[in-house]
């Protein structure tokens, strides 16, 4: 390796000293380089890049822009269905909201309706026993005073059987007519 670059540094001294295009001409030489062929070697890699670039490089960039195009739609698209899905989840909070206030006002309005419907019932029953309590106290009071009436007269005529054995011995019967018409009247009044 050093031999080659003490010959490379020698041409490019001797290059230095006969002229720039001299010592150009003497180092593509040394490394096997033909201005003839660069000519050919440059329009074959012409060719080559154009052919290169329109069924490779071309459809190549075509195809990257179309997904670059089809990403950048999808992520648009990804923006606005993330907004919608927001609007649309405000939107039914506000309708859960709405419905859990409709939801309160029915079952308070249910409990004031069956409040109301107990305390009708609770009054309704009242009234009721009132009044049966009332109708036994008075069908009470009638067989009280029943009885008392058929107590009544079964005293008197107890009185007056009693009276009768008692004065039948004694006394004339229009003495024991008066008596018994006198007890009966007092019996009565009483």
């Amino acid at each position: 390796m050093l031999p080659l670059l003490l010959a490379t540094v020698e041409e490019a001294n001797h290059a230095a000293a006969s002229g720039p295009l001299a010592g150009l001409q003497q180092t593509f030489e040394h490394f096997g380089v033909e201005p003839k062929l660069i000519l050919f070697q440059l329009i074959s890699f012409l060719i080559l890049f154009g052919v290169l670039y329109k069924f490779a490089i071309k459809p190549t960039v075509a195809t990257m822009e179309e997904r670059n195009a089809k990403i950048a739609a999808g992520l648009k698209h990804a923006e606005e269905t993330q907004a919608r899905l927001a609007a649309a989840q405000t939107e039914s909070a506000a309708i859960i909201k709405a419905a859990q206030v409709d939801a309160q006002k029915a079952l308070d309005e249910a409990r004031k309706v069956a409040k109301e419907f107990g305390d009708k019932q609770q009054a309704e029953a009242i009234t009721r026993a009132a009044d049966l309590l009332a109708k036994a106290q008075q069908s009470i009071e009638l067989e009280h005073q029943k009885m008392l009436n058929e107590a009544r007269s079964e005293i008197a005529r107890l009185v007056v059987k009693t009276t009768e054995q008692v004065l039948a011995k004694k006394l004339s019967d229009a003495d024991r007519a008066a008596y018994n018409d006198a007890a009966t009247k007092e019996l009565a009044s009483l």
